[in-house]
């Protein structure tokens, strides 16, 4: 099927101010993102912010299942958030470790997710351990499964680093949690959107997200799959008189639902965007979403390959992400000279991702990421311009 790259680019009116190659980071969105953004907010300065909420629970609703719907949960499983680091430390903080306690994780992992990782092993004796990769450069399953014992009580991998095209093997990652009853969570940040996702086919007990990125809602929005078998388990760190209720003066209920890792304030405008995001999105068909990114950035590897740049990208899956360098070069120089022609990329380092930039002894590279509105010829002009 052909994909409508016309149309996409119609309904994103940014398409015709910049190249934008810096979806990774934050995402053109179409107009019926932004115009939703705006219709409610002209809306609730005329009739007040809590009355025109209240006009809205059944779009509130929708924006559940919709996000549901996109990663094949149940609306019930769904918490709405500000961003997609919120959404991980909610599960991530809730989970209780103790000394000899073992996380694992992959070489590819986050800066903020890392982070908190050393923190809790600081705080409480828990150990960090870090999977190698195999010879495609993504996370080694069959290393996975050998250290995997009774005193791993967490392993968290990202879906789609920061920093290159790689996709972790994230079903074959959740077929070893579940098998050894251990709970999996999955960083997928940089993957909702260009990634067809399954819950269920993931295996994940957790999955956390944000809407700027390949799903091209508002900045600000996230949102946080929790399947019931990890949710019962877990009290959050931090609860209101949203995420539980005040049942007597010494007793409260924490909410069934994943509503109990949300708190009671938020961006109402910023959530019907993100509705309407990914509304958007699952108009379009992730599965055709997914061939379109994956093709651009293939081709965009070839073409810088070909014209001398260094393509640092790892993995036998890869994604919309495309990292590289020039020889002779800093990154730094070349993102300039592509923004002086109006080309948005942006730039990877080495606190974005030590565990993975130390192993590969990576140099600071420059990310171009696509998207499927992206063309052809701004793959051209962007090889052309460096």
């Amino acid at each position: 099927m052909t994909f409508d790259v016309d149309r996409a680019r119609r309904d994103t009116p940014g398409c015709a101010e910049v190249v934008h190659f810096n979806n990774a980071g934050s995402a053109l969105p179409p107009a019926v993102v932004t115009d939703t953004v705006v219709e409610y907010l002209r809306h609730e300065a005329l009739v007040g912010g809590y009355e025109a909420a209240a006009e809205a629970q059944d779009r509130l609703d929708a924006v559940y299942a919709s996000a549901a719907r996109l990663v094949g949960g149940e609306p019930d499983d769904i918490a709405l958030t500000d961003n997609a680091t919120r959404s991980w430390q909610a599960v991530f903080y809730a989970l209780p470790f103790g000394t000899g306690d073992r996380i694992l994780t992959s070489r590819a992992e986050y800066a903020s997710n890392a982070i908190a990782f050393l923190q809790v092993a600081k705080r409480t004796g828990a150990v960090v351990e870090v999977i190698g990769d195999d010879e495609s450069g993504q996370l080694d399953v069959e290393e996975l499964r050998r250290r995997v014992d009774g005193d791993v009580k967490l392993i968290a991998v990202s879906h789609v680093p920061t920093q290159g095209g790689l996709v972790n093997p994230a079903e074959e990652i959740g077929a070893v949690a579940e098998a050894a009853g251990i709970p999996f969570l999955l960083d997928a940040c940089q993957s909702a959107g260009q990634v067809d996702l399954d819950v269920t086919r993931l295996k994940c007990d957790a999955l956390s997200t944000t809407g700027r990125k390949y799903l091209r809602g508002p900045r600000g929005t996230g949102f946080l799959y929790v399947h019931p078998r990890l949710r019962e388990r877990l009290e959050p760190a931090m609860l209101d008189l949203h995420s539980a209720t005040w049942e007597s003066p010494t007793e409260y209920v924490v909410d069934p639902t994943a509503k109990r890792f949300e708190v009671w304030e938020r961006d109402f405008a910023a959530v019907f965007g993100l509705g309407a995001a990914i509304d958007y999105a699952l108009g379009w068909g992730l599965p055709a979403i997914e061939t379109r990114v994956a093709s651009l950035a293939a081709t965009l590897r070839t073409r810088l390959a070909d014209a001398g740049a260094r393509v640092h990208d790892a993995g036998a899956r890869k994604c919309g992400i495309v990292t590289f360098s020039v020889d002779g070069t800093p990154a730094a120089e070349v993102k300039a000279r592509l923004a002086e022609a109006d080309i948005n990329t942006s730039i990877s380092s080495r606190t974005s991702a030590q565990f993975d930039f130390t192993a590969r002894d990576l140099p600071d590279m420059v990310r171009a990421s696509v998207h499927y509105y992206n063309t052809e010829d701004e793959i051209d002009l962007l090889v052309a311009k460096l």
